[in-house]
């Protein structure tokens, strides 16, 4: 499909900023507009013209009136048509990228606004790609864009994810759909830093595999060698398998659910760790608790939880989770080995995150050196106008 060249308008306020807007911000939010009758009107996902209050253009904006975010800036030409070829476009750029950055194809194609696709994520399994439609100008398009995906890439199948939190926001429906191609029928191994990992694209968590921690392994498997590893929250084995690789003495996958450590454990098989790899399922502040309680320490200690502050009504409590986790986690760490903390909290930024993890691991009684901070890989670029694009944060420690 295309738009029609007969768009509606949105027109800012006069106090919105619409400097920031020139400057690159993606998002314009419903109490920087004239939302009148008309503009409450317009169909969730329309393409529309962006204005300021003196009606000079600031570009095309994909519209959802029933969103707080209620326009989406798609292109700063607000002339440009939005079609498949503009969507081919977008993905031939994103693509050049990644194949200059790996090897194989195994990578987050589209990383919504820091691609230029606001609120759509592709990750990419070789043959498989798995789109999150979390914005209804994507739900719109969705026909042209697995379309362009399929011309561009190559992938003989597209799966559609709808478990994102955006897609409840955005009023749309939560039902995962195989757009084109057949789905694989078992889980797809997935080769990252010497480690096999095990993607499950039709039952597992987001897209199957989180692809985002994939330098903070490779990181993380430099301080295990001739180490014990304990991986919290473990997913289908993210640090542990790599830290494996990485020639770990042992390494021990912690999570609470039993299909992942499934998971993990027919990854470490397939690497020929299995006799190194032991999983452990349960409540990750139950199981780190209970751990202390048996005297165990390890050389390395990650801890990769969900994210505890989603938003700034979580912001306070999420801390003091991160807090709770740090203070767990540390007394397992033996002298002179290293702990990994992370965050994938857009709410809680670098310095709050590092503040309630030096608390924690204050309060646990252990002095810590910072060695290093990662954040993710580059197929999930910042967009540096959109802090929340800048999501994941993962800090070295050694005790």
């Amino acid at each position: 499909m295309s738009d029609t060249p007969e768009r509606p308008v949105l027109r800012l306020k006069p106090k919105a900023n619409a400097r920031a807007i020139r400057r690159g911000a993606p998002w314009v939010f419903d109490n920087e507009l004239v939302m009148d009758r008309r503009s409450r009107g317009i169909a969730p996902g329309t393409i529309a013209r962006l204005e300021d209050n003196e009606r000079e253009p600031l570009g095309v904006v994909a519209v959802n009136p029933v969103s707080k975010i209620v326009a989406r800036m798609l292109d700063r030409d607000a002339e440009a048509v939005i079609d498949r070829a503009w969507l081919e476009r977008k993905l031939h750029k994103a693509l050049e990228m990644r194949e200059r950055v790996y090897a194989a194809p195994f990578y987050r194609l589209i990383h919504a606004e820091a691609d230029g696709m606001p609120g759509v994520i592709i990750d990419r399994f070789g043959d498989v790609a798995v789109v999150q439609p979390n914005a209804a100008w994507a739900e719109v398009f969705l026909d042209d864009l697995t379309e362009a995906l399929m011309a561009v890439t190559g992938v003989r199948c597209v799966m559609k994810n709808a478990g994102g939190r955006g897609r409840t926001l955005e009023g749309l429906d939560d039902v995962d759909v195989v757009l084109r191609g057949t789905a694989p029928d078992a889980a797809v191994p997935v080769e990252m830093n010497g480690a096999t990992y095990m993607a499950d694209l039709t039952g597992g968590q987001k897209t199957g595999l989180f692809f985002d921690q994939r330098e903070n392994h490779a990181f993380a498997a430099r301080l295990a060698a001739d180490s014990r590893v304990l991986d919290v929250f473990s997913h289908v084995g993210g640090f542990a398998l790599a830290a494996l690789a990485g020639g770990a003495a042992q390494a021990l996958a912690v999570d609470g659910s039993a299909p992942a450590l499934a998971l993990a454990e027919e990854g470490a098989r397939r690497m020929g760790a299995s006799e190194r790899f032991a999983t452990r399922q349960g409540d990750a502040f139950d199981v780190l608790t209970a751990m202390q309680d048996e005297g165990e320490t390890f050389g390395l200690v990650v801890c990769d939880p969900p994210a505890f502050a989603p938003n700034k009504p979580a912001l306070d409590r999420g801390l003091r989770a991160y807090e709770r986790v740090a203070r767990l986690a540390a007394p397992l760490v033996a002298e002179d080995g290293y702990l990994v903390l992370c965050s994938c909290s857009h709410a809680a930024d670098l310095s709050a995150f590092t503040g309630a993890c030096l608390r924690g691991i204050g309060r646990a009684g252990r002095r810590a050196q910072l060695i290093h901070t990662g954040q993710a890989g580059p197929d999930h670029p910042l967009l540096p106008q959109l802090a929340e694009s800048g999501y994941l944060k993962a800090l070295f420690f050694r005790l």
